[in-house]
């Protein structure tokens, strides 16, 4: 847990110099939090939310028309085990083989999960920001889904186009092309969950450092009214010493509902100015291009001002005023 820094006595005068409470008492631990935090995180966290693509890359094995490595022709054996009385077709062509395809995108989905997996270490302790997760798993799954949604296209297609030159292109390209690409599609699918799996561990870690800096600033509400509560009691030695009448304590009641409601507003603002600078660290830089527009943008409107101030101008917007009237 977070702990105060400072003093009871010296967090009166403290807790209004925003910059050094929020820089010396809570960044530099919610810094090493994070930091530690996301060191633990390991890549090796897919291999459970993984195991299901993974059965359906050893699947696509099993399903092929042409020769498989170590399994030889293995859908055609599993064909006359299921229907013994079945021959395989005698054909003169041996298709082509596709069985490599499912595990190059495989290995593709992988690097690409670890490419995520670095840079979310890297936002994460930058910027921990719900923000900055959700845009760089929605940035991986987008890519990951358009690549196994456009083999089946670019499969559909050269089927479409192979009909016209042949049973052999046909069945030896097309057919084996379409069937892998198929697969890779469900592989794909199945394959978000690893996405969704890393999305959760930083976010796990972003709720932390959240909680952490709302119980920072509980603390500091507590650390500030003890101290004014010592204040009071150092201030009035007499006060301590008697009974406190009907209207003292009217005025003690009163300046602790005052200090109850100034901590509010302030926890308030530092969470606004805290939410404030996140969404800036997240956001892109305004380019050159767009504060050059803004500049001229900026000029006309005050040359534009500065004509109406002008007398010849007034005269001249009056008399065009009384013309549209008259007509």
């Amino acid at each position: 847990m977070l702990k105060a820094k400072n003093k009871p006595e010296e967090m009166g005068t403290q807790l209004f110099d925003t910059n050094g409470v929020i820089k010396d008492g809570l960044e530099e631990e919610l810094d090493s939090y994070t930091r530690s935090a996301v060191s633990k995180i390991r890549f090796a966290l897919i291999v459970k939310p993984a195991i299901i693509s993974f059965v359906a890359l050893i699947v696509s094995f099993f399903l092929d028309v042409s020769r498989v490595p170590f399994l030889g022709n293995i859908t055609f054996d599993l064909a006359q085990s299921l229907f013994p009385t079945w021959k395989p077709p005698i054909e003169n062509f041996e298709p082509y083989t596709f069985w490599w395809l499912p595990v190059v995108t495989y290995g593709l989905f992988v690097f690409y999960a670890y490419l995520t997996y670095s840079k979310l270490k890297i936002e994460i302790i930058r910027t921990p920001a719900s923000e900055t997760i959700d845009r760089l798993i929605q940035a991986a799954t987008s890519v990951i889904d358009s690549v196994a949604t456009a083999l089946p296209l670019i499969g559909a297609a050269i089927l479409l186009i192979s009909i016209r030159f042949g049973e052999e292109v046909f069945l030896g390209i097309s057919v084996p092309f379409e069937i892998k690409a198929l697969i890779v599609l469900a592989i794909g699918k199945l394959f978000e969950p690893v996405l969704d799996q890393l999305g959760v561990e930083f976010q796990n870690v972003v709720n932390h450092v959240r909680d952490l800096r709302d119980k920072y600033f509980s603390r500091i509400q507590i650390e500030n009214s003890k101290s004014l509560m010592k204040q009071l009691n150092q201030g009035s030695p007499a006060l301590a010493k008697s009974e406190m009448s009907l209207e003292e304590m009217s005025q003690y009641k009163n300046i602790m509902e005052h200090s109850a409601k100034l901590s509010g507003l302030m926890l308030k603002n530092l969470s606004s100015i805290q939410e404030i600078m996140d969404k800036l660290n997240s956001s892109q830089q305004v380019s050159s291009e767009k504060i050059r527009e803004l500049s001229t943008l900026a000029a006309s409107i005050t040359q534009a001002s500065n004509s109406l101030t002008d007398e010849r101008t007034i005269a001249g917007l009056k008399h065009l005023e009384a013309i549209v009237v008259k007509k």
